[in-house]
């Protein structure tokens, strides 16, 4: 059996109308995520994202964000900070210590500075980014889906959310 004939056998698991054993969602990420585009794991993300059945997104990033190493810190904070523009920095609670951080130009964040912010300041962040730019979520999607390891830290239930998603669109194709 090859590696696709292998894939395709774990996302039927997740295509039916049935409830998959979340307890393998992780395993099952870790071989969809080796075996398709990474287009097709940033939509599966893009449904987590938006799903009733998993933390609001702006939490959904804190958390991510607070796993992360600091070059995937400042990649994402990068993208929210682009998306809600320097003036949207400023009616956070945390959004004057960003913009001290980029010495009110609009430059990136380093790894190094991102460091220094908190997942609470990021999920505060990814909240106001989400209503001022609603397409930031699948900015995010495609950004986490270049890290596959780190989204696993999501969960199993959130796993099979983008597992199903996944499979939904390789049956469409």
């Amino acid at each position: 059996m090859g590696l696709f004939d292998s894939v395709s056998d774990v996302l039927k698991q997740y295509s039916g109308g049935g409830t998959p054993n979340t307890a393998n969602a992780p395993d099952h990420f870790d071989q969809v995520a080796q075996a398709v585009p990474q287009d097709a794991i940033a939509d599966g993300l893009s449904a987590v994202f938006r799903s009733n059945q998993t933390p609001a997104f702006g939490s959904l990033i804190g958390s991510l964000f607070s796993r992360s190493n600091g070059e995937q810190k400042a990649g994402v904070l990068n993208q929210l900070i682009s998306s809600v523009g320097s003036g949207g920095l400023s009616q956070l609670a945390g959004g004057g210590a960003l913009a001290s951080l980029l010495g009110g130009a609009t430059k990136a964040l380093t790894p190094d500075q991102a460091q220094n912010v908190s997942p609470e300041t990021v999920q505060q962040l990814a909240s106001h980014a989400e209503k001022t730019d609603p397409s930031i979520v699948d900015k995010a999607s495609a950004f986490y889906a270049q890290h596959p390891t780190l989204v696993k830290t999501l969960g199993g239930a959130a796993l099979s959310i983008a597992l199903a998603k996944v499979a939904q669109r390789q049956r469409a194709a």
